[in-house]
């Protein structure tokens, strides 16, 4: 029997090189390619050489990952697609023209993606990019990544206030959802797509970092109340890359407004008439109850759990709970996941690590665990290993991965 975990990260992040995108654009975009990547300013660190080849080189992120003890991923975007001055899922373009150049270049890089995951068959699960501020376009390019084995699903933009975007609660997104549901696309929202631009002064960044996970989280609770999930009950929500500890509390919370406001809609016995205009028409357009959508149709990337979290496993649901590494960003794990594993894992059954660090992800994103559990018996660490508590993080780590309740923790 192996004992070794086979472990899939459900967050990783890779892109093209800036100018190996170009292929994969329509030709009639290629002159406006070549202007827009003249002018074009890095604006992140990790893109940078000698480290950003990890992003693109297939052979070196393979070795990597392996001597990591990784076997699989899911792979979201990080490079940035052509035709965006940043990250590739901002607010709306200002313009038609620039708004149909945005959606060529995110064509561009699902093309690649797809040829990307090709190079290591069964070992990645590309995460298509779509656009929301046209649908029916985004439910082609749903019906497409689907057709090249982008079997990530898709990643969903946020609506952040100001985008002039209909909010996600809209039932403008209904066919999304539905192509979606039929195609058993998972619909993954991952932090930091969901915040409205605040500036780049010290207290812009500080407030950034204290609500981003907050405006990520509103995809959860907007498609819950919308009642996207009563409508395409089978219909799969992750969320990735936002911490999982805050799960059980806002599930209490959410629970808690729903039967509030069910309690108080019109025509209900003890009508609270003060609250029953906003109850109206909720249990109807709901259909279950926060708790038990959660059960049936959510998951959380938990990238990555920190060890104070590991006790609300039960809570959160540990067939909801997908490790993730966040390779390559400098945040992640990498070179020190088993580190991290330990950190977060130490001393919990296998069984229950083993669902957490891999066979969740597999169940969700369909990866083939009898190609994968003989690459485990080789690189993933072991059973024994994992469970021996680590008693000091490596000295040069800089994953939140070694923090307690988001402090450092004294070792």
């Amino acid at each position: 029997m192996n004992d070794r975990y086979t472990v899939i990260s459900a967050d990783c992040h890779a892109g093209a090189d800036l100018l190996d995108y170009r292929p994969y654009l329509e030709s009639r975009h290629h002159e406006a390619f070549d202007a827009w990547a003249a002018t074009y300013v890095n604006p992140f660190e990790d893109l940078m050489a000698p480290e950003a080849d990890r992003n693109w080189d297939s052979d070196r992120r393979i070795a990597e990952l392996e001597a990591d003890g990784i076997v699989a991923e899911v792979v979201f975007p990080n490079t940035v697609p052509p035709f965006f001055p940043s990250g590739s899922l901002t607010a709306p373009a200002p313009t038609a023209e620039e708004f149909e150049l945005r959606w060529a270049g995110l064509r561009a890089h699902n093309r690649w993606l797809a040829d990307f995951c090709a190079q290591a068959p069964g070992r990645r699960a590309g995460v298509a990019q779509i656009l929301l501020g046209d649908v029916d376009e985004a439910v082609r390019e749903v019906r497409w990544a689907k057709s090249a084995g982008l079997h990530g699903g898709v990643t969903l933009p946020g609506a952040p206030p100001g985008s002039g975007l209909p909010e996600l609660h809209s039932r403008v997104y209904d066919p999304l959802w539905a192509v979606c549901e039929e195609l058993e696309v998972p619909v993954n929202h991952h932090a930091g797509t969901a915040s409205p631009p605040l500036g780049d002064d010290p207290a812009s960044r500080a407030v950034f970092m204290v609500e981003t996970t907050w405006f990520s989280h509103r995809a959860l609770w907007h498609l819950l109340f919308g009642g996207a999930f009563h409508r395409h009950p089978r219909l799969r929500l992750v969320l990735t890359e936002q911490g999982s500890g805050w799960i059980p509390g806002v599930l209490d919370m959410l629970e808690y407004y729903h039967g509030r406001l069910v309690r108080a809609a019109p025509g209900t016995a003890g009508t609270l008439t003060a609250e029953a205009k906003f109850g109206a028409g909720l249990a109807e357009t709901m259909g279950r109850g926060p708790k038990e959508v959660w059960q049936e149709n959510c998951f959380v990337g938990a990238s990555f759990m920190r060890p104070h979290e590991a006790p609300l496993r039960h809570r959160i649901g540990l067939d909801k709970i997908m490790w993730g590494s966040d390779y390559p960003h400098d945040e992640g794990t990498y070179p020190y996941t088993r580190e991290g594993l330990r950190a977060a894992y130490a001393g919990l059954p296998p069984g229950e690590v083993a669902a957490m660090v891999g066979g969740n992800a597999a169940r969700v994103y369909g990866f083939d665990l009898d190609l994968l559990d003989p690459i485990a018996a080789r690189v993933g660490p072991t059973a024994e290993e994992i469970s021996e508590p680590l008693q000091e993080p490596p000295r040069d780590a800089t994953s939140p991965a070694f923090a307690v309740g988001g402090a450092p923790r004294v070792w």
